[in-house]
């Protein structure tokens, strides 16, 4: 439930909803809370929304964001998903660094991100 949850401030925002890093009152920890406008999509989007879901919650793996929960929230009508906060950035901010700077990943680096 949200009331669980204190909003720090916003990480980004899309078409469909927005993320913000969260606190979680029960074990003090930070998390990425994404809230998708369940009224703002189609019914194609609301399965697809549902499909992500399931296919966070079946995904382990140290190199990927770690789904922790998700619910409904009844005020907003928004669909929940709680991860796992990077506080490093995604590989897609890192690849957008090296992208604006011209530089290339280093293989190590490669090896870390793959394996």
């Amino acid at each position: 439930m949200l009331k669980n949850f204190s909003i720090i401030r916003t990480l980004g925002e899309g078409s469909f909803g927005i993320v913000y890093l969260v606190k979680r009152h029960s074990d003090g920890q930070h998390y990425a809370l994404k809230k998708v406008k369940m009224l703002a999509l189609s019914e194609k989007e609301k399965v697809n929304a549902l499909n992500e879901v399931r296919l966070l919650a079946s995904v382990k793996h140290p190199n990927i964001v770690q789904y922790k929960e998700s619910f409904f929230d009844e005020q907003s009508q928004c669909l929940c998903l709680v991860m796992e906060y990077a506080d490093d950035g995604d590989l897609n901010q890192k690849i957008t660094e090296h992208a604006r700077k011209g530089t290339n990943f280093s293989n190590d680096q490669v090896v870390s991100i793959v394996s």
